[in-house]
């Protein structure tokens, strides 16, 4: 059991999930507004390309970092408190860039964002599963959560574009400040405090185990991604991350009372979420990605625009998330888990097949049906936080929030890579800034751009090598999410009712 502090009334459970869910929609936007400010941001500081780096990679760095040992701490010290730290520690981070007046400034409010970001996503998730205890009604508060986590992502880019037209890079930080008052002072008033009970003794070794072996595994795949599997850098940090990751879950294994419960992954249903969680954030997060520079650099849309083309999915998310608890209950958990991962793997079946040349209505077409695939994500969560204790809901949260991040980490570098080496294969360029023209395509129509009259070819032939990029990227996308599909068709278990009784044994 976990211990909260009085019964909390339907109306207090519904008005605390809108403080959770807006809480989520904030740091998912978040995220996405500042892919969008980057480029007004080197502009602005001039960063170096390794500053360029940091500033995209230190939010996650430090997210993942930190996501196991600030769940664990929260289950000990309380969830509600964790969760209010994390809103005053993003609400300061944010307040933080007034000053910021260069590139490290900039990478070290990222970082604080990501200490911020470390504390809010699991606490949000273990408050869910503490505060509905009908697992039927945890279902339909899980839909709900993932509706605004789409939000989020859709609401990013838009909020960022509209920015960024008429204010300084600032204001894509100084946009929270005043969301998280709002949200310490909801938080306050409506949120009761959960924690564990008899949470044993804290575990320093591991902490310090998690933390290294975390950021050193999506360092390295960020590296794989970047530089090849050549790189020093990511062999080194892979080395560091096996060693300390398996002595971590050897060392959580032997343990009472440890710091992640690995034990959950004896659960069929978890481990459907975990993977469903997993796979869905390695293929978006390239994909997604991919699109957006599509949009803006062949198609020659700017970002609001970009934005704006890019609702579909979120649309579509926000519709069938709150939708798929009811329909779990009609058609089964597994058909709607192993449905949502077969649905996005036939949009970008959609993107590899669209007519050439590349146009926006297949796109869009694919776009929705990324979204209605997206809201299996409601039944994912459900599936995870009903495969574990109520004491435990730190850990999966923890686990949850892990399979996010290292997904979309893993995308970006796997599904990037094929992406960046396609996109290379293709170019016969040899002229001046070749290396330059051969590693983005923002590099190339900038040399073409140079080239005066006679980049014209340049430019056309590196648009054509980027679109193909994306479309064989999003065949490889296509094979992932199929493997996917057949993984959680057969974990999951053929009677698994996410909204009836607790499925963990």
């Amino acid at each position: 059991m976990t211990i909260a502090t009085s019964p909390v009334s339907t109306r207090r459970r519904w008005a605390g999930l809108a403080v959770l869910s807006a809480s989520v929609l904030l740091v998912v936007m978040d995220m996405t507004i500042l892919n969008v400010a980057l480029p007004a941001i080197s502009e602005d500081l001039r960063p170096d390309s390794l500053q360029l780096l940091w500033m995209v990679d230190a939010y996650a760095l430090v997210l993942s970092g930190l996501l196991v040992t600030v769940s664990a701490l929260g289950d000990r010290w309380g969830r509600k408190r964790m969760l209010m730290t994390g809103f005053a520690v993003f609400g300061v981070a944010s307040l933080a860039v007034l000053v910021a007046d260069s590139a490290v400034a900039v990478i070290a409010v990222r970082a604080l964002l990501g200490v911020g970001g470390a504390m809010i996503m699991p606490s949000t998730l273990s408050m869910i599963r503490n505060l509905f205890t009908d697992p039927a009604e945890r279902a339909r508060a899980l839909g709900v959560w993932a509706a605004m986590a789409a939000v989020g992502a859709a609401l990013g880019p838009i909020v960022a574009g509209l920015l960024l037209e008429r204010f300084s890079w600032h204001s894509a930080f100084l946009v929270n400040v005043p969301v998280m008052a709002v949200a310490i002072v909801a938080g306050l008033l409506l949120l009761p405090e959960t924690r564990n009970p008899s949470p044993g003794r804290w575990d320093a070794l591991g902490t310090v185990l998690s933390m290294a072996g975390m950021v050193a595994l999506v360092y390295a795949v960020k590296n794989f991604g970047k530089y090849g599997i050549t790189s020093t850098g990511a062999l080194v940090a892979t080395v560091v991350a096996v060693v300390t990751l398996t002595w971590f879950v050897r060392r959580c294994l032997h343990r009472a009372d440890p710091l992640l419960e690995i034990r959950l992954f004896r659960s069929a249903p978890f481990s459907a979420g975990v993977v469903t969680a997993l796979t869905t954030s390695i293929a978006m997060a390239a994909v997604m990605l991919l699109l957006a520079q599509w949009m803006q650099l062949v198609q020659g849309y700017g970002p609001l625009e970009t934005g704006v083309r890019l609702l579909p999915a979120a649309l579509a998310a926000i519709v069938a998330s709150p939708l798929a608890p009811a329909l779990a209950r009609l058609i089964g958990a597994r058909t709607v888990l192993a449905g949502g991962l077969a649905l996005t793997g036939v949009a970008f079946l959609l993107l590899y097949a669209a007519p050439s040349p590349l146009g926006y209505w297949p796109v869009a077409a694919a776009l929705v049906l990324i979204g209605v695939g997206n809201g299996s994500l409601a039944i994912a969560s459900a599936a995870i936080m009903s495969g574990s204790p109520a004491a435990k809901s730190g850990s999966a949260a923890a686990v949850e929030e892990t399979s996010y991040e290292l997904g979309g980490a893993l995308g970006v570098a796997v599904l990037g890579s094929i992406a960046a080496a396609v996109y290379r294969g293709e170019l016969s360029y040899a002229g001046p800034g070749a290396g330059v023209v051969r590693e983005s395509l923002g590099g190339a129509l900038d040399v073409a751009r140079e080239l005066g009259a006679a980049g014209g070819r340049l430019a056309e032939q590196a648009r054509t090598a980027f679109t193909d990029s994306l479309i064989l990227t999003s065949g490889a996308g296509a094979l992932l999410m199929l493997a996917g599909t057949l993984v959680v068709w057969f974990l999951t278990p053929r009677h698994l009712d996410v909204s009836s009784a607790d499925q963990h044994h």
